[in-house]
């Protein structure tokens, strides 16, 4: 499987600005800037996409790992929080909640740390990350 995506970008880094089109066109012309990354500007940056790969690519290999293990997760909500420091990424903070019937904290847990060391996207970040697991009842 391949996926692509593409960046236009006109002018200075700082002046200029450009858009985002990914092959499915969920993000069509989308707009990103100095501003949008560094600042507040409208649009969006590297660093929202990461997070939203990152937090849609966990929950998936969670949802899966669970399943193998015989669960069946009602709904599994998780954040990505991307921090750029001194012009690096430097980590992933993974904050996931789920409700899921008839599984210990216990079972949670390891399931959710094996989730976040084998998903693809933590496979391919070469940063740290970090996992919060919250198990509601």
């Amino acid at each position: 499987m391949k996926r692509k995506a593409t960046a236009v970008w006109t002018g200075t880094i700082k002046e200029g600005n450009g858009h985002l089109t990914t092959q499915s066109t969920v993000l069509n012309e989308t707009q990103y800037s100095f501003n949008s990354r560094f600042a507040d500007g409208i649009g969006t940056n590297p660093e929202e996409l990461l997070a939203a790969a990152h937090a849609g690519c966990f929950t998936m290999k969670l949802s899966a790992d669970l399943t193998e293990a015989g669960f069946t997760p009602e709904k599994l909500e998780t954040q990505s929080v991307i921090s750029l420091d001194n012009g690096k990424i430097s980590t992933s903070e993974l904050t996931v909640t789920a409700s899921i019937p008839n599984i210990t904290d216990e079972q949670f847990q390891q399931i959710a740390k094996g989730a976040k060391e084998n998903c693809p996207v933590s496979v391919a970040f070469s940063f740290d990350i970090t996992l919060q697991a919250t198990l509601q009842s």
